[in-house]
């Protein structure tokens, strides 16, 4: 089994433990590697990231347990960078800034109307005009797809790709995480995922992924929060990022540290099924591939 995570969330975030809490855990799996990536910092007021003013001691605390468990497991400090249309900071200079090790990209929140430019102060986020897909309630889903696209699951879904695909061109990321993850609350109630039209805007992501030379994450947050019943992405589209040499990394996601391996031998499973051989991890600042046990 994969015996490495680098998708963790702390108290820094929107975690429910201390960073020395999961790596003492880590240690105690027989980690070679763990990785923190709290959410990024947002230009207004959330419950699940990091405030920009805590930034400096989140760094610091993960820079001293490295100096602390150094030969007992290889620790990063990492971003979940959300990125937002027309409201993300740039991303390159956040990293730069803090000396992150990586950058895992996610889309959590979708913008319909992208906010104009405008000169002088930053204008004040409207909320109310972002749909947020993750989450532990499908009403919140539901609420959102009524109110900004009328219920049109098309337009909410394309949009949640075209915004993943700005994402990915546009910004320096290492790791695309949970990329199809807009089919979560969707619960088979909206659409299908052999449909034609979705298939062609996952398969435009996953290419934009391939061109870009990025690691696809296998995230497995759903199955054990029981908030969906598979991995993010879906094993046809495991198949597919294997067929054009996608490299993968299993993720737990995790929130608590009792989660940092959860459902990693099921993940494993499936990407051999899917055709892959091995994961990648990161090693001294590069990306290595782990072939399977």
């Amino acid at each position: 089994m994969q015996n490495f995570n680098l998708h963790t969330h702390s108290v820094y975030s929107d975690g429910k433990s201390q960073p020395r809490e999961i790596v003492e855990e880590a240690v105690r799996q027989g980690f070679s590697t763990l990785g923190f990536s709290e959410h990024s910092p947002l230009p207004f007021d959330n419950n699940f990231s990091v405030k920009s003013e805590n930034m400096p001691q989140y760094v610091t605390e993960i820079a001293q347990l490295r100096e602390e468990y150094k030969g007992k497991i290889d620790l990063y400090c990492a971003l979940e960078a959300d990125y937002l249309t027309g409201i993300s900071e740039p991303f390159a200079v956040t990293k730069e800034k803090y000396h992150l090790d990586y950058l895992i990209g996610g889309v959590h929140l979708v913008v319909d109307k992208v906010p104009e430019p405008v000169e002088g102060p930053a204008p004040t986020i409207n909320t109310d005009e972002i749909w947020f897909i993750d989450g532990p309630k499908w009403e919140v889903y539901d609420d959102g797809l009524q109110r900004l696209f009328g219920g049109d699951i098309r337009r909410a879904v394309r949009r949640f790709f075209e915004q993943t695909n700005e994402m990915i061109e546009n910004e320096p990321f290492d790791i695309i995480a949970h990329f199809d993850k807009i089919k979560m609350h969707n619960r088979d109630r909206y659409f299908h995922e052999d449909e034609t039209w979705y298939r062609q805007l996952a398969l435009e992501t996953l290419d934009l992924i391939r061109q870009k030379g990025l690691v696809m994450e296998v995230n497995t947050r759903g199955i054990y929060k029981k908030r969906y019943n598979g991995f993010y992405p879906s094993p046809w589209l495991m198949e597919e990022a294997c067929k054009i040499g996608i490299p993968a990394i299993i993720s737990a996601d995790a929130h608590h540290f009792s989660e940092i391996s959860l459902e990693f031998d099921a993940a494993e499973e499936t990407l051999k099924q899917a055709g892959y051989r091995n994961v990648v991890n990161l090693k001294d600042g590069k990306w290595v591939e782990v072939p399977f046990s």
